[in-house]
C-alpha cells in the first residue's frame, strides 16, 4: 500500500489517535502507551480497542514500537502526516512579533549583521539551532581593502564590498610584510579596483601579470599575488550560512549520542549537505519541513529541518531555518521560521 492509498484509508478516529500520540511523544519524549492515549485523545475507547488501532497504524507505517516498550513512537511517515494534514498551527502573539522586529530592526545595521541576528534569533527563541544562508551575490563591487600584519607569515585582510559588508580573513603567506609595506600594498588596490566589480578585477589582475610581470616592482607583483590570495579565500567560502546555537542540540536525549553529535558537527562545518538542502527551498513558496530521512542526507536521519525563503527587493536571495529533532514543536517553529522570513526580508527592504 502506497502512502497517499494508506493516508486516505485511515478513520478519523485513527487521525485523532495518531495526532494525540504524536503530541504526547513531543511532548514528553517517551513511547506513549494505550492507557495513556486513552486519557490524552478523550475517545470513549478501551485500551484494548486502542491497542488494536495502534497495530493497524504500526502495520500501515505511521508508528514504531521500540523494542523496550510497550508504548508506540511517531515514524517519520507519522510526523508527516501530522504535520501535512492533523497540525493546528497557532499564531504568534502581537507582543512575541514586536519583540522579533526589534531584533532585526534595519537600522544602521548592515546585511551581514541582520543574517546574524535572524540565526540567533531563531536559536534563541526555539531553543535549536538556527541557520541563515549568506546570498550568493553575481556582482560584489571592490570599495576597500586593508592588509594588518598578526605575525611574520600571517595577515589580516579586512576587505569591504558592496554597501559597506565587511568580509575578514586571515592569509597564510611565503614572506613576511611590514606594516608600512601592507599600507602600500593595500594603498594600491585600492587606487587601481575600489568601485569595480570584483570579479573584473580579478580578471584584470591576473591578465596584468601575466603580460608586464618581469616589468612589475616587487610591490605590484606582492599586491597582486595577495590580491589573488583573497579572492582564492572568497571562492572557498562564496556560498556560506550562518549558525548559531549548534550546542542547543546536545540537550535533547535522542541525539545526545557522541558519534552522531560528531557526525552532525562535521555536516555543519563542511557545509555542502546543509546548503544543497537550504538551496532547494529558494524555488519554493513558504515554509518547507524536512523530516529525518526525507532530506536525502543520512547524517540529518534524526533531524528536522524547517526553512523558509527571504528576499532582497523582489528577489529570493536566500533561506533561514531551524534544526532541531524530528521531535519538535512544530506547531510552534513553523510560524516562527515563516515570521523570522517575513522580517528578515523586510529589514533588507527597508522603506525609503
Amino acid at each position: 500500500m502506497n502512502a497517499d492509498s494508506s493516508d486516505k484509508a485511515l478513520s478519523e478516529r485513527a487521525q485523532h489517535l495518531l495526532k494525540a500520540l504524536v503530541e504526547r511523544y513531543i511532548r514528553d519524549g517517551e513511547p506513549v502507551g494505550s492507557r495513556t492515549l486513552s486519557r490524552d485523545a478523550g475517545l470513549d475507547l478501551s485500551p484494548a480497542s486502542i491497542r488494536n488501532v495502534m497495530a493497524d497504524l504500526e502495520e500501515l507505517g505511521f508508528v514504531a514500537a521500540p523494542h523496550t516498550s510497550a508504548g508506540r513512537i511517531p515514524t517519520v511517515k507519522g510526523y508527516r502526516l501530522f504535520v501535512d494534514t492533523l497540525l493546528t498551527v497557532q499564531p504568534l502573539a502581537e507582543q512575541e512579533v514586536l519583540r522579533m522586529r526589534s531584533h532585526l530592526d534595519a537600522g544602521e545595521a548592515n546585511p551581514q549583521a541582520l543574517l546574524m541576528s535572524a540565526s540567533n534569533l531563531l536559536s534563541s527563541i526555539t531553543h535549536m539551532t538556527g541557520v541563515v544562508t549568506v546570498p550568493k551575490r553575481e556582482h560584489i563591487a571592490w570599495r576597500h581593502i586593508e592588509f594588518l600584519p598578526l605575525s611574520q607569515d600571517r595577515v589580516l585582510v579586512i576587505l569591504v564590498v558592496n554597501e559597506g559588508e565587511v568580509q575578514n580573513r586571515v592569509l597564510n603567506l611565503e614572506q613576511g610584510y611590514d606594516a608600512s609595506t601592507l599600507q602600500q600594498i593595500g594603498n594600491y588596490l585600492n587606487s587601481h579596483f575600489a568601485g569595480r566589480d570584483i570579479q573584473s578585477a580579478r580578471d584584470d589582475l591576473l591578465d596584468e601579470m601575466r603580460r608586464t610581470r618581469e616589468s612589475m616592482n616587487e610591490l605590484m607583483i606582492s599586491a597582486i599575488s595577495m590580491a589573488e590570495k583573497v579572492f582564492e579565500a572568497r571562492g572557498k567560502d562564496d556560498r556560506s550560512y550562518m549558525m548559531a546555537g549548534e550546542t542547543n542540540l546536545m540537550e535533547f536525549a535522542e541525539l545526545s549520542d557522541v558519534e552522531k553529535l560528531r557526525r552532525l558537527f562535521e555536516a555543519f562545518n563542511h557545509k555542502r549537505d546543509i546548503l544543497h538542502l537550504l538551496d532547494k527551498c529558494t524555488v519554493a513558496e513558504g515554509v518547507q519541513i524536512f523530516i529525518g530521512e526525507e532530506s536525502g542526507y543520512r547524517v540529518l536521519d534524526d533531524v528536522s529541518v524547517v526553512s523558509a525563503p527571504y528576499s532582497a527587493g523582489k528577489d529570493v536571495v536566500g533561506v533561514l531555518g531551524v534544526i532541531g529533532p524530528t521531535r519538535m514543536a512544530y506547531e510552534r517553529v513553523i510560524p516562527i521560521v515563516d515570521m523570522t522570513a517575513r522580517l528578515l526580508s523586510a529589514a533588507l527592504n527597508p522603506r525609503k
